[in-house]
Parts: C-alpha cells; sequence; structure tokens
C-alpha cells in the first residue's frame, strides 16, 4: 500500500526527544529489541585500534601489545618526549617515564619503566590536558575541574606556592563556580578557558604572558581582563612565553613576549594585555596553534596564516624570515580544517578536508620551508615521527576498530533492507528504514506513523539525495551531503522548521563556498533565512570583491538582492579607494 506525504509547515520536528519518559523507555527496548533480534552488536572485544597508532611515540614501546589495546587516550610530554599519561578502556589513568619534577604525579620524583596508575584522579574523566617545559600538568576534566601537578618554580601550577608538586592538586581559587573546558600551557605559564567565554591565566609573566599589566608571577588563577573583558573567547593558545586568543567573532587577542614577532602585531615589543591583531581585520579566525615562538591560525574559509619565528620554516612560506605580520600559508586548493603546532618545537602542520597532511617546519633536522605533503592519516602522526622532541600537540584519542556504541550500531542500519520495516519511495528508488527510530527522532513521524500500518511512504516533495541525507540525519545526527548539494536539504530544513539540521546544512554549505558560487550561495542563505550562512557569504564576497563581480553569477544576480549586496557592502567601505 502506498500513502503519499504532503510535508506542511508545521511537519517534522527533531527538537524534542521524547519527553514522555515512559513511552520513550518502551521505544528504546523496541530498540534494542531490533538491535539484538538482528544480531548487531553493541559492544564487542578490543583488537586493532584505529584512528591513532600510539605506537608511533618511541615512548609506547615500553609498554606491551595488551596494555596498547587497552588505550583510549593519551598524552607524549617532557623535554625529551619521555613522559607520557594516558586513559584506558576502563577509565584508569596510568603515567610513565622519566618523571622530571615529579610530573608523573605519582608522589615522587622516582623514574619507571613500567605503567603505574595514577590512584590520585581515580574515578576521573579527562576531558583536555597540556603540559609546560618543567614540565608542568595542567588537566581539565569532563565536570569541568582543573588539576595541576608537576615543575613549579614560577607557581605554573596556580596553588599559591612554587613548590613541586607532587601528586595532582584541585585548584579552585576564582574558579569554583567555573567550569573549565580547554586548558593551554605556555613554557612556564597556563591558561584555562571557562564555559562561559572567560580565561584565566597563572605563572611566569617576565614578558606579560599572564596578561596582567605587570611583569610580577601569578601564583594563582587570574581572569585575563582588558580587551577582552566583555568578550566570549572560543579557542585558547601558548607560545613558550606568549597566550593567544580566539573570541567569537572571530578576533585574535595576543600578548606576553613578542620578541620574534609571534604576536602578530607589526612590532617585536612584549605586550603585558591583550592586543587585538588590526592585520587580521576582515578575517573570521575559527582556531590558533602556538609553536614555540610562531604561530598558526585558522580561518573559516579553511585559509591558514602564520607569523612569528621562521629559523626552520616554521611558517611555512618558502623562506626563513621571521615574520611580525600575518603571511597566508598555501596548500593546493583543499580547504584546511585543521591546524596543529606545539610550544615545545618549531614544526607545523594541518589537515585537509580531503584528508590531505601536510608538515614544514623543523622535520627530523631538516628545515623545510613549505608545506609538505605527507603519507600520514592525521596531524598527530606528524609530531611523532618528524618532531624534536617528539611529543603530543594535543591528547590523544583513539577508538578500537570494532567497539560499537549502541549508536553506531543505529548508523550502521539506515538504509539496511534486511532490518528495516518502512520503505520511503523517491525519485523511483527506495530508502529503507525502522519506524520505531523515527518516532524517537522525530515529531512528525511520531504522530504519522503511530497508527499506520502501511509500509511505503511515496515522497515527491524532495530529491532522492536531499530525503536521503535528511533520513541518514535522523539515524547518525550529521550530514554526508557534498557542499554543492547540501543546499537541497537546507531547503528542506528550512520547510519544515529543523533548526538543528539548518545549522548543519549552513556549515557544510560553507565548506564549499569559492568564487564562482559565492553569489549563489548567498541568494540561497537569503531566500532560506539562513542569516549565519548569509554573513558568512557576504564577508567571502567582500573578501574576494574583484573576482566574484567578474563571475557570470554576479551577472545574473537578482536586481533586489543586487540592490542590498550593494548598499550594505558601501556600508563596510567596500568601495573606498
Amino acid at each position: 500500500m502506498y500513502i503519499t506525504v504532503s510535508p506542511g509547515p508545521q511537519a517534522f520536528g527533531l527538537t524534542t526527544l521524547c519527553y514522555q519518559l515512559s513511552w520513550v523507555s518502551s521505544l528504546q527496548m523496541q530498540i534494542m529489541g531490533l538491535l539484538s533480534l538482528h544480531h548487531l552488536p553493541v559492544q564487542a572485544t578490543l583488537s586493532s585500534l584505529k584512528m591513532l597508532d600510539v605506537g608511533k611515540w618511541p615512548i609506547f614501546s615500553l609498554c606491551s601489545e595488551e596494555e596498547l589495546q587497552l588505550i583510549r587516550q593519551a598524552c607524549v610530554f617532557g623535554s625529551a618526549g619521555n613522559e607520557v599519561l594516558y586513559t584506558t578502556v576502563n577509565d584508569e589513568i596510568f603515567v610513565l617515564g622519566t618523571n622530571c619534577s615529579g610530573c608523573l604525579g605519582l608522589g615522587d620524583v622516582q623514574s619507571t619503566i613500567e605503567p603505574r596508575r595514577l590512584d590520585s584522579l581515580n574515578g576521573k574523566k579527562i576531558a583536555c590536558l597540556s603540559y609546560g617545559s618543567g614540565p608542568h600538568i595542567v588537566l581539565a576534566t569532563t565536570e569541568g575541574e582543573v588539576f595541576t601537578w608537576g615543575h613549579n618554580a614560577y607557581s605554573q601550577l596556580g596553588n599559591g606556592t612554587t613548590n613541586h608538586g607532587l601528586v595532582p592538586c584541585h585548584i579552585s581559587t576564582n574558579l569554583s563556580n567555573k567550569q573549565v573546558t580547554e586548558v593551554a600551557c605556555g613554557s612556564y605559564h597556563s591558561l584555562v578557558l571557562t564555559s562561559d567565554g572567560e580565561v584565566f591565566a597563572w605563572g611566569y609573566n617576565n614578558s606579560g604572558q599572564v596578561g596582567s599589566g605587570s611583569t610580577a608571577n601569578q601564583p594563582i588563577p587570574r581572569r585575563v581582563m582588558g580587551c577582552l573583558q566583555n568578550k566570549v573567547v572560543v579557542n585558547i593558545a601558548c607560545g613558550q612565553m606568549c597566550s593567544m586568543a580566539v573570541v567569537n567573532t572571530g578576533e585574535v587577542y595576543v600578548w606576553g613576549y613578542n620578541g620574534n614577532g609571534q604576536l602578530g602585531l607589526g612590532s617585536s615589543g612584549n605586550q603585558p594585555t591583550p592586543c587585538r591583531i588590526a592585520a587580521l581585520q576582515g578575517i573570521r579566525v575559527q582556531r590558533v596553534a602556538c609553536g614555540y615562538a610562531h604561530t598558526l591560525v585558522l580561518t573559516d574559509e579553511g585559509q591558514v596564516y602564520a607569523w612569528g619565528a621562521n629559523s626552520y620554516g616554521q611558517l611555512g612560506i618558502g623562506n626563513k624570515s621571521n615574520q611580525s605580520y600575518p603571511a597566508p600559508v598555501f596548500m593546493e586548493k583543499d580547504r584546511i580544517i585543521e591546524i596543529a603546532a606545539c610550544h615545545s618545537a618549531h614544526t607545523s602542520a594541518a589537515k585537509t578536508q580531503g584528508g590531505h597532511v601536510y608538515m614544514w617546519g623543523q622535520c627530523r633536522g631538516q628545515s623545510v620551508i613549505l608545506p609538505h605533503l605527507t603519507h600520514f592519516s592525521c596531524t598527530d602522526d606528524v609530531f611523532a615521527c618528524f618532531a624534536t622532541p617528539a611529543v603530543s600537540w594535543r591528547l590523544l584519542s583513539v577508538e578500537p576498530d570494532d567497539h560499537l556504541t549502541v549508536a553506531e550500531s543505529l548508523k550502521r542500519e539506515f538504509d539496511n533492507p534486511n532490518t528495516a520495516d518502512l520503505k520511503f519511495l523517491v525519485d523511483g528508488k527506495y530508502i529503507y528504514a525502522h519506524k520505531v527510530l523515527l518516532r524517537i527522532r522525530c515529531e512528525h513521524f511520531r504522530s504519522s506513523l503511530e497508527d499506520n500500518q502501511d509500509d511505503i511512504v511515496e515522497m515527491s516533495e524532495f530529491s532522492y539525495p536531499v530525503y536521503r541525507a535528511f533520513l541518514e540525519y535522523l539515524y547518525t545526527d550529521s550530514i554526508s551531503l557534498p557542499p554543492e548539494e547540501a543546499v537541497g536539504l537546507l531547503d528542506l530544513a528550512t520547510f519544515y522548521r529543523e533548526n538543528r539540521l539548518k545549522k548543519l546544512c549552513q556549515q557544510t554549505i560553507k565548506q564549499g563556498i569559492c568564487e564562482e558560487n559565492a553569489i549563489a550561495l548567498l541568494s540561497a542563505a537569503v531566500k532560506y533565512d539562513a542569516q549565519d550562512l548569509e554573513e558568512f557569504c557576504f564577508r567571502f564576497c567582500i573578501n574576494h570583491l574583484t573576482v566574484v563581480t567578474q563571475t557570470s553569477g554576479f551577472a545574473e544576480m537578482d536586481h533586489d538582492l543586487l540592490k542590498n549586496f550593494i548598499s550594505k557592502a558601501s556600508r563596510v567601505g567596500a568601495f573606498k579607494n
């Protein structure tokens, strides 16, 4: 039997996920029954590791194969990459290595060639971790708590003393009502970012890297104010003796040591309080990463800029001259989605949207002055194999190949005719789904399928790729359409008032913007009231105005849209000489 679906503006709503608990429980049991009926593994035994091979770090050669199989998070640190902290599948934390300044947190300064469990953090789950040169460790838990230990000659632990911390110490001064979401360490100073966008700093301050306006060391966490006082910070990073913050408007603020131009201010003078990088005006930065004395930023257009020390070619601009202003770094035409650097190294790395990994700077003693395409699948491998020392630039995450969560199991069952009990007919093709999951995930299906015994639904309002992507979203909470096809899904999301899906579509469309399609995407953003995408497309057009105005899209631009575009461009000074 067939039923024809004619969705109206009230149809579909992924907003409320099963607010009646008894009904939710019933449907959850149905899902679990579906999984067991079709022998879908919810949790499997551990075997080979994917995403990341921690064995590429020399320090892990001290671990047995069985121990390596259990690792879920890891961080390699120390002046020679001779210390490591890792968590296991059982949420236990282990440490291993030379234990300089008590940085393993075991209560002593004895080195250990065998992994030892860090019992003082028992029950804590790690959200993020960073380390200094002493080394000292700053760790934030998934609950937003901060723990520090290790070297403390400059108060970089934030506990009010200069005594080395042999065991993890909970840092609560000025942070007791805060949830910390990100941490960063310079050589001897520390930064944390809270969930409400505030930055706190402490430790060594000889060059103003704490941002307090003086050069006195800071023994306890102090909020970084000045220009950041009314800003919402979304990302932080530290160089050896400098600090960086990206705010939600895409601006970058910097402070601290600037002898190599690493602050990007066009000078070499130190900066004791946060200062905005004026040279990045009109460029919206998403992420910042700091090397020993150089800085990388990633923009929302997938472009990389670099500045600071360049004696090893770590800026990737084709020479070894220091730069005090941001300079673009070119890597083919593919969009960059990740940048990597570490305050203890002169190495840089980046990953493209297509999965290619580039490296440059100091690479195993060589000075690579332009981005070099590698065979690696992740930037972490660059630091394991080519950085000096071989340390982690971030907390590593590892997942087993055959460990399937419920979400992963359900993802596998999308469009599976062997387990489906409902078919959608779109453009003459079937898409297979499960009524119970659709009812859990979607308001429209919750009502339309409740008493409906039909097993085929005919859909004519949207194309097969778009509707398939929509149904897949209900299974995966993500979309898998290429950027050029995501406009159709944006149409669907707008029509069904699916705000979260609409946001995901806008993010995907941004990744495919270029001079040729910028006007078309701007028009679509206006049509579907996608304000974030509209602003992004407008800024892209302004930044590439000469090329964009020569495209056929601009020549064929709707009169009202053209009028509004010219008016808005004039207001932001696009036509000034």
